[in-house]
């Protein structure tokens, strides 16, 4: 008997295999198919950015395109955020993927013939508005491959929730963030999502490869405020102060020794960093205040209230030992978790990976720290977040225009490879719980 249940597991695993390649094949089929496609979406999207919360043409586009393919389309979820709900003609496991959707407040220098040309007064400076990070990008890859998908519907076994998502890029102060107010709406739930998967546009990967990491793959993120207050005085009479430059310039010196000397620097890297510092409007005027806003970055939990702590004391501490007082707000308008690829469904998928995009083309990386909200989802249920080649083949990754800058650039050509990518991570996993 022992035997017979042996025989009938080998039988059942070279099944599922053949059954996992006859839909890679076809995956890859279709996908080629609607490449053009594919770029095409991206580049409207591109030349038409808009800012979080407000990607109501974006939107519209998308509800449109889902419908068209026969799904269960919800939008206006979290502001302006679109789901699609496709379900198989087998039963099986919910698996989300999910896009970002909204640009950012940068004037693009690309000369390209889709450039955008798009103009807004962000915190009250005009501005351009572009998608520099790439979620044109993931938008128009998630679209085909609800494309992809929905020709293939009554071989899929299981659900598949398509999540369109709003504001990934921040929010004014007191708001959530797109992600975190999806999860607050319930889109993991009705039905309930077991597993999320979601990518990212590398523009400083060579185009064709895919990059992972188990565990912290992206940073926590809070953003800080810092008041220090002193005492004014004629800027030719310092003795007369309490001067809160200078002392706001000594907290910044103090709070770099949290990195090098709080940190064990041989197992995660840390991050803070001053980006804004205001206070006094004349040249000889020593102010009464100083107000400064910074980020702080972490790849553990652990690592982030330590950090957080430090910060907490050094800021107040110093500013008392210049005789004057200091304020801390961490987190002062949001805060993202750390990103984090759960271990065993990481191991679990990277034979899809390897598959999709040939094993050489599959690297490990290591951890980043820049953040990303596709985390709120990760604190609820198992997710995986990969990173796709988007710059050209043959450029220095040092010289490549990074993201979130005018310069910005993205090779077109690795769009069919994150179709697939998507398509085999839900398809492969539904076939493994099968």
């Amino acid at each position: 008997m022992k035997r017979f249940y042996f025989v009938l597991l080998i039988l059942s695993s070279a099944n599922a295999f053949a059954q996992k390649n006859t839909m890679r094949a076809e995956v890859a089929k279709k996908a080629a198919g609607i490449e053009q496609k594919v770029i095409a979406w991206r580049r409207d999207f591109h030349e038409h950015p808009e800012l979080g919360n407000e990607e109501l043409r974006t939107s519209e586009i998308i509800t449109k395109h889902l419908q068209s393919l026969g799904m269960i389309v919800t939008a206006g979820v979290a502001k302006t955020g679109v789901i699609g709900l496709l379900q198989g003609g087998k039963p099986g496991p919910v698996v989300a993927l999910r896009a970002d959707m909204d640009g950012l407040p940068v004037t693009e220098r690309v000369k390209l013939p889709f450039a955008s040309k798009v103009k807004t007064t962000y915190n009250g400076q005009e501005t351009g508005i572009m998608h520099a990070c790439g979620h044109d990008s993931h938008m128009a890859i998630l679209m085909g491959v609800a494309e992809v998908l929905a020709s293939m519907k009554k071989d899929i076994p299981g659900t598949i929730k398509f999540i369109f998502q709003p504001a990934e890029e921040g929010v004014q102060s007191g708001e959530l963030s797109g992600a975190e107010l999806m999860v607050k709406e319930n889109v993991l739930k009705n039905p309930a999502v077991e597993v999320i998967f979601g990518l990212h546009i590398n523009s400083q990967t060579p185009v064709g490869n895919i990059s992972y990491r188990p565990g912290g793959i992206m940073a926590a993120v809070n953003d800080m405020k810092i008041t220090v207050r002193g005492r004014q005085a004629h800027g030719a009479y310092p003795w007369s102060s309490i001067d809160p430059v200078v002392i706001s310039a000594q907290i910044i010196n103090n709070l770099q020794t949290i990195v090098s000397r709080n940190l064990n620097v041989t197992e995660n890297a840390g991050v803070v960093t001053i980006g804004s510092i205001q206070g006094g409007i004349r040249s000889n005027i020593i102010p009464e205040k100083v107000e400064m806003l910074g980020t702080v970055r972490n790849l553990s939990k652990e690592d982030e209230a330590m950090f957080i702590d430090r910060i907490k004391t050094i800021v107040t501490k110093t500013a008392e030992a210049g005789g004057a007082t200091a304020e801390v707000k961490i987190p002062f308008s949001y805060h993202y978790p750390v990103t984090f690829n759960d271990p065993a469904l990481t191991a679990k998928m990277l034979p899809s990976l390897k598959a999709t995009a040939g094993a050489d083309h599959v690297r490990l990386k290591p951890a980043v720290t820049g953040g990303e909200d596709f985390s709120f989802y990760q604190e609820k249920i198992p997710g995986l977040f990969i990173f796709l080649g988007g710059m050209p083949k043959g450029q220095d990754p040092l010289k490549a225009p990074s993201h979130h800058t005018p310069d910005f650039f993205i090779d077109e050509s690795g769009f069919v490879l994150g179709v697939n990518a998507l398509s085999n991570l839900a398809l492969d996993y539904m076939t493994m719980k099968k």
